[in-house]
């Protein structure tokens, strides 16, 4: 898709020869482009959720909340965490965007707000033990109790999308797509991704080379995309 994606903007920016960018411009668009649409799916996903709760949505092929909950699952992951001894507690997984479950074994750990843990620790009848551990987490740390707890601990969570890169050789002076890179990244994102990509990357492109008309271009094509969706 990463090269379709490119291809069309390139063929909309150059129509009026309103300017060019490079092929790392473009891969820096894309990783920014993607991200923002990866982080849209979860306030669409709550969006959708609350109108079913209100009876204003439809099953069938008209289904979107679960669609997005498909793409959402995508991106799930299970990782084992390395204790970190100077910190006391368990680093999440350098990708992840939000975990959702913490586990010993194949114990889920239970989570407990930072202001509670204490008080949890403190009481003989709550406090976590290994049948029953709790955590608590801040930045990016997870703090699992009892304290005992340094292996065998794992997280199922919703890993970020890798980040694109169109790849290329050099012909005749021009850059020329080469999928066979060591390096090459399509957009994780599914096809129904495909114009959100376009029209948010050649947003960025139109900023970049100064082009009002791109931009105004972008911002037209981004609000019909959503307007299909709500």
């Amino acid at each position: 898709m990463i090269n379709t994606v490119r291809n069309t903007v390139m063929a909309i920016i150059n129509k009026d020869n309103n300017g060019y960018i490079t092929p790392d411009e473009f891969n820096l668009f894309a990783k920014q482009a993607q991200l923002e649409i990866f982080e849209q799916y979860f306030y669409d996903y709550t969006n959708w959720v609350n109108k079913r709760n209100s009876r204003l949505a439809n099953d069938g092929y008209s289904d979107i909340q679960k669609q997005i909950s498909e793409t959402i699952d995508s991106f799930s992951d299970q990782a084992t965490l390395t204790y970190n001894s100077g910190a006391g507690a368990f680093p999440a997984p350098a990708d992840s965007y939000f975990v959702n479950v913490l586990l010993y074994g194949n114990k889920e750990i239970e989570y407990v707000a930072q202001t509670k843990i204490m008080n949890l620790i403190s009481s003989n009848l709550t406090t976590p033990n290994v049948s029953y551990p709790a955590y608590y987490t801040k930045e990016q740390f997870f703090y699992v109790y009892p304290t005992t707890i340094q292996t065998n601990v794992s997280a199922l969570y919703v890993r970020y999308p890798v980040d694109p890169k169109w790849t290329y050789t050099v012909v005749s002076g021009s850059p020329i797509f080469n999928q066979s890179a060591g390096d090459y990244q399509d957009f994780e994102l599914p096809q129904s991704a495909q114009n959100d990509l376009v029209f948010k990357i050649l947003s960025y492109a139109g900023v970049n080379i100064r082009e009002n008309d791109v931009v105004q271009f972008a911002m037209a094509g981004e609000n019909t995309e959503q307007t299909k969706q709500s």
